[in-house]
C-alpha cells in the first residue's frame, strides 16, 4: 500500500499524531477522488484518525498504507450507503461532486496535492456514475498505484476481480473523461475566446472554439452533444454574462456566475483538449453551490 513507510514504531500518541499529519493530505486526496466532496472527505480522514487512536498498531511496518485502507473502507460504505439511498427514493438524484474554486492565477499548494493527477470536475463526473467498488479499484490502482492484492480485502473480492473492477472502470473514465491540455495558459486563451464570443452572439466564434462533439452537461445531466447545439445554448446565457467571474475550477478554467450581492448561481468548468472545449460542466444545484467557498474570488475581477 502506498504511504510513508514506518520502521522502529512506538505507540506514542504524539508520535502517531506527527505520523497521521504527514499522511493527511495523501488521505484527503485519496477520500476526494472517492467521494466527490471535500466535506466528506474531511470526514472520512478524520474517522481514519479515530481508528487510529482506537488501535493498537505497534506491529504496523507501514502507516501509511495502514491508514489509506482505513480511509477506503470508510469511503466505501459512504458510497454504498450513497447507492441505497438512491435505490430506495427514485426522486434522489446521483450525487454531484463538488467543485474546488481558486483565483484563476493558480492553485494554493493544498489544492495542489488534492487536484494532482487532473482530477478535474469531468472526471470527478464520471467517477460518480462508477459502482462503488469499480471507484474504489480504480481510485486506489490508477491514482495511487495499490496492488490489487491490497485492494481485494476491501472489496471483498479476489485480487484477480479488483483488476476486472478497475478495468471496467479505467474504460468508462476514457470514454467520458477526456484530458486537459496541460498548457493552462493555453486553456485559458481558449475558454476567452468562447466566453468573448458568448458575450458578443457570435456563432461562428463559438464554433471555432468548440470540439464538434463536445458535451455539455448540467448537475451531471447530458443535455447537449455537439458544436452547434452547445454554441446555441451559449448564446442563451448572454444576460448573465457581465456577472461571469473568472476562476479555475478543480484546476481547470472556469466561471462562477455571481450577481452582486447574491448568491452564486452557476458554476462552470471547460475542459480542453487539443486546443478546442471538449466538454464543459455546470453545476446549478442550488444545495450544492450554498456550500460553496466563493470568498476566493472576491478580490477577482
Amino acid at each position: 500500500m502506498t504511504g510513508t513507510g514506518d520502521t522502529g514504531y512506538r505507540s506514542d500518541s504524539e508520535y502517531l499524531a506527527a505520523r497521521f499529519e504527514e499522511n493527511r493530505g495523501h488521505l484527503r486526496a485519496v477520500a476526494y477522488r472517492m467521494l466527490g466532496s471535500l466535506t466528506e472527505a474531511d470526514d472520512a480522514v478524520q474517522e481514519a484518525w479515530i481508528r487510529l487512536d482506537r488501535s493498537d498498531t505497534s506491529e504496523v511496518q507501514n502507516l501509511g498504507g495502514w491508514l489509506t485502507t482505513v480511509v477506503a473502507r470508510v469511503c466505501l460504505d459512504q458510497l454504498r450507503s450513497r447507492k441505497v439511498r438512491r435505490e430506495e427514493s427514485l426522486e434522489s438524484p446521483l450525487g454531484l461532486p463538488e467543485p474546488l474554486l481558486s483565483p484563476p492565477d493558480g492553485l494554493d499548494p493544498e489544492q495542489e496535492v488534492l487536484l494532482a493527477d487532473s482530477v478535474g470536475l469531468a472526471l470527478l463526473v464520471v467517477l460518480e456514475q462508477l459502482a462503488p467498488a469499480e471507484r474504489l479499484s480504480f481510485v486506489l490502482h490508477d491514482m495511487f498505484g495499490v496492488s490489487f492484492d491490497e485492494i481485494a480485502p476491501i472489496v471483498e473480492r479476489t485480487p484477480a476481480a479488483a483488476r476486472q473492477l478497475a478495468s471496467r472502470a479505467r474504460r468508462r473514465v476514457r470514454g467520458g473523461a477526456p484530458a486537459p491540455d496541460v498548457d493552462l495558459a493555453k486553456q485559458k486563451e481558449v475558454v476567452g475566446a468562447f466566453l468573448a464570443a458568448s458575450r458578443g452572439g457570435d456563432f461562428e466564434g463559438l464554433i471555432t472554439v468548440l470540439d464538434p462533439d463536445v458535451v455539455l452537461r448540467v448537475d451531471m445531466a447530458e443535455l447537449t452533444l455537439g458544436a452547434g447545439a452547445v454554441a446555441r445554448q451559449a448564446l442563451t446565457f448572454q444576460r448573465l454574462a457581465p456577472f461571469g467571474r473568472p476562476a479555475l475550477v478543480n484546476g481547470v478554467p472556469g466561471v462562477v456566475t455571481i450577481p452582486p450581492g447574491g448568491k452564486p448561481l452557476s458554476v462552470l468548468a471547460f475542459t480542453v483538449g487539443g486546443g478546442r472545449i471538449v466538454a464543459i460542466d455546470i453545476l446549478a444545484d442550488p444545495a450544492r453551490l450554498a456550500s460553496l467557498d466563493v470568498t476566493v474570488l472576491e478580490n477577482e475581477e
